[in-house]
């Protein structure tokens, strides 16, 4: 049986209550492990594509929901004086859980023509839109969460925001510090953006694992990529930086972002990156 619950505000020992048995809210979403990458705030989905957690159910900010199995009869029905609190729909269809965050402009409350047989004119009062596709879904069998954007499902799982992992001062001070970094006209950790700041520990994650040959090797294919946009320090073989938008670009370096098409030799630079399997070699 199919069923939507949904979460309220308030500070009352009973935050979710049941809206609907035997009701379907969104259709049936058939997702492929190859349509869900592992969450980087540096990767721009495609279309078609999910972020994903796996074993969400050990994860901080799993809500309580999850990680027990579902009983109808524990949860009250919701009443129509808490129609307008409510902050997200859970519905649990075929053993998963779908989730939609509900803001204010989803409610609506209006005069509306109505096309049936004949034309009629009817009074909305308190209407819920339902969105097209859920906001997150939660794929109890596999353990694992998937959703399109972060931001948007933060309000659901409290504490999820802390996978917007930001570089901290003392980290993008060490990397400015780097000898293959050599910052100039007063660019330091204040002129650093929030992007970047995720970019630097992203980077750092990746240097660490750098040989320092590799170090070597990132430099000169940095300057073959960013010549025009950077300026190299042949003597200190290092890359001056002086805004923000030049951080951007060493780091893109960092990350290996920058490739050449094998037709048409065009260089380009990769919005976001997915790993396929294998290492490279040939």
């Amino acid at each position: 049986m199919h069923y939507v619950l949904a979460k309220i505000k308030g500070n009352g020992k009973k935050k979710i209550f049941k809206l609907l048995s035997d009701k379907t809210l969104f259709d049936i979403e058939v997702i492929a492990p190859g349509m869900c990458v592992d969450y980087s705030t540096d990767h721009n989905l495609d279309e078609d594509s999910w972020f994903k957690i796996e074993q969400f159910s050990s994860k901080q900010f799993c809500i309580d929901l999850l990680k027990v199995d579902f009983v109808p009869a524990e949860y009250d029905e919701l009443t129509r004086s808490q129609f307008t609190k409510i902050s997200y729909l859970c519905a649990i269809q075929d053993g998963d859980y779908y989730f939609q965050k509900v803001t204010p402009s989803l409610f609506l409350s209006r005069k509306m023509i109505a096309f049936g047989e004949v034309a009629q004119l009817e009074q909305t009062d308190n209407r819920l839109v339902v969105n097209s596709q859920p906001d997150a879904v939660y794929l109890k069998q596999s353990d694992t969460l998937v959703f399109k954007n972060l931001a948007t499902i933060s309000s659901i799982f409290k504490g999820i925001d802390e996978l917007y992992k930001e570089a901290t001062d003392e980290e993008v001070v060490k990397f400015l510090e780097m000898p293959f970094v050599e910052a100039q006209n007063g660019f330091d950790k204040s002129k650093v953006s929030k992007p970047n700041r995720k970019r630097v520990a992203l980077a750092l994650d990746t240097l660490a694992s750098m040989s320092e040959e590799d170090r070597g090797l990132m430099l000169g294919y940095v300057e073959s990529y960013c010549s025009a946009r950077l300026k190299f320090d042949q003597d200190l073989q290092a890359v001056q930086v002086s805004s923000d938008e030049e951080l951007k670009f060493l780091l893109y370096g960092v990350e290996q972002r920058f490739y050449t098409t094998p037709f048409g030799k065009e260089k380009r630079l990769a919005n976001s990156v997915q790993l396929i399997g294998g290492n490279g070699a040939g």
